[in-house]
């Protein structure tokens, strides 16, 4: 409209051209000055926009209007940054938040004595340059953090294990929390060590008892009748105690022991055969069913691997139906390998399921002589599993059967 305003006065006085490049250059010259004042208004700390009208007035409103919702907001961000900070700080455990480049952003004073870092001296520093632990700096780059860390720190003149859990925020930053387990470690093992004891230390008098009761038994002819049940009752449970302390010995060594040098790539085929034809013998009226379709093997320890599997399978064949199989599969499912044990007994009412791997726990159903075992097998499997790198899976409907299932990685 201006242009031609211009142009149509120019022709007028016959200086069009000269009309229309006048008037561009005195609306470039606006444009100009009006930016030059955005300019110094954005660079500036004064908060309100300068006075215009028309199109730079409405542009400076809704600069000036992002600019509030953009300093509210700031302030909200700022208030919970120092709001989390705050509760870390107070937080016995050690707190540290690091960028998507590993260079710490903050931390608090718990962290410290952990892992030796100091705040504020350290921020900025990247964190693999001041931990020298090989296992956590190992960890961290790996990126892989479904698991906590747990290892072993030296820290002046003793040593403490620690605990590491790290989560992900933002865009790559990440927040580490590092707990000092010392006390549950030494727990552990002093558990750990007094079960080995005990079980130890009474195997020789259950070994003297059970080789008594059984001489008694085998010469009944000269015991009095009315002393054949109670001895009957005493070498049942003394066998039962006998089995109850070499599980709680297994498991001790499964838990305390690393035997890398003992590893080997396990035939699972020949381990499933070897064991049926054990079981064919010890159960002779159970129908086993062994169904192998792939041929992988599974990195581990042998008396290990067995131990587990036959525990899935002795259980299955306890609380199965006199007339239906149990079933073995070693099977390949989503590049993962499927180890599973299925019977068709009793079930087990899920309310139970998640506890079925606690040691000595036993559904109530299964508290009498004839199918009652130690409560341990279970724990013994999925520590087994564990020790793999796999994992256990349990499925089960009352009155249906229940189908016990050791997920393997894909071995390379």
């Amino acid at each position: 409209m201006l242009v031609a305003v211009s142009a149509a006065l120019g022709w007028m006085y016959g200086y069009t051209r000269e009309a229309v490049i006048f008037v561009l250059l005195l609306w470039i010259g606006f444009w100009l000055y009006q930016m030059h004042r955005a300019q110094l208004w954005l660079n500036s700390a004064e908060k309100l926009p300068p006075d215009a009208d028309g199109i730079w007035g409405e542009l400076f409103s809704r600069i000036y209007s992002q600019q509030r919702t953009n300093s509210r907001e700031n302030a909200q961000l700022q208030s919970t940054v120092e709001y989390l900070q705050d509760s870390f700080a107070a937080m016995r455990d050690g707190v540290v938040m690091v960028d998507k480049q590993g260079a710490i952003q903050w931390l608090n004073r718990a962290v410290e004595p952990l892992l030796g870092l100091r705040y504020p001296e350290d921020t900025g520093q990247t964190l693999t340059n001041l931990v020298r632990a090989p296992e956590f700096n190992q960890y961290f780059l790996a990126r892989d953090y479904s698991k906590p860390l747990q290892y072993q720190a030296a820290s002046g003149d003793r040593s403490r294990h620690l605990r590491v859990d790290v989560t992900r925020f933002g865009e790559g930053e990440r927040l580490l929390f590092i707990r000092d387990v010392s006390s549950e470690v030494r727990m552990e093992n002093i558990r750990r060590d007094f079960v080995a004891n005990v079980s130890h230390e009474l195997r020789t008098p259950l070994t003297v008892i059970s080789g008594y009761l059984s001489t008694m038994l085998e010469n009944a002819q000269d015991v009095p009748q009315r002393y054949i049940r109670p001895l009957q009752q005493m070498d049942q449970q003394a066998h039962r105690m006998e089995t109850l302390l070499k599980d709680l010995l297994w498991l001790s060594r499964i838990e305390s022991e690393k035997r890398e040098d003992e590893r080997e790539y396990v035939d699972i085929r020949a381990l499933l055969q070897e064991l049926k034809d054990e079981l064919r013998e010890a159960y002779p009226e159970t129908r086993l069913i062994l169904e192998v379709d792939v041929e992988a093997k599974v990195y581990g320890d042998y008396r290990q691997l067995y131990s587990a599997v036959s525990n899935l399978v002795i259980n299955a064949i306890k609380y199965n139906t006199t007339d239906s199989p149990v079933t073995i599969r070693w099977t390949s499912k989503n590049g993962r390998l499927r180890l599973e044990v299925q019977d068709k007994g009793i079930g087990i009412d899920s309310s139970h399921i998640p506890r079925l791997t606690e040691r000595f726990y036993r559904v109530d159903d299964s508290r009498n002589s004839a199918t009652g075992g130690t409560g341990l097998g279970l724990a013994i499997v999925k520590h087994v599993a564990a020790a793999h790198g796999a994992t256990l899976e349990i499925k089960s409907k009352l009155g249906e059967g229940s189908t016990f299932t050791m997920v393997f990685p894909q071995s390379s």
